[in-house]
């Protein structure tokens, strides 16, 4: 399984970034994915969730400016990020959950991106 994120970058604090994620590579269907950050020498933090029929769950400091959106057919997801603040600073992690065998199911990762909002 491969996710592959984009959309990353240096933005003005007020401003928006929108960050894709493509995930291939299973045959069965993907479950939650979702978007993760984190800043060097901090635990990864929980910034959205998605399911696949949609349901969606954020993290404190994404409720309000953050939205994640779900397309089943590309096996992708978004996250549209608005009024970014310096402290939204991070590497931005995809993750989604897929059965690996007929019992178990595995978290995959990306490799991240870099988000760097300026004061």
């Amino acid at each position: 399984v491969q996710l592959v994120e984009s959309g990353g970058g240096l933005v003005q604090a007020g401003g928006s970034l929108r960050l894709s994620c493509v995930a291939s590579g299973s045959i069965f269907a993907f479950n939650t994915m979702g978007w993760h950050r984190q800043v060097q020498g901090h635990q990864r933090e929980m910034v959205a969730t998605i399911t696949a029929g949609g349901l969606t769950n954020y993290g404190d400091s994404a409720k309000g400016r953050f939205t994640i959106t779900r397309d089943n057919s590309k096996d992708t997801i978004y996250l549209q990020m608005t009024n970014l603040k310096p402290e939204d600073t991070a590497v931005y992690f995809c993750s989604a959950n897929t059965r690996v065998t007929l019992f178990e199911t595995e978290d995959f990762w990306g490799q991240g991106t870099q988000v760097t909002v300026s004061p």
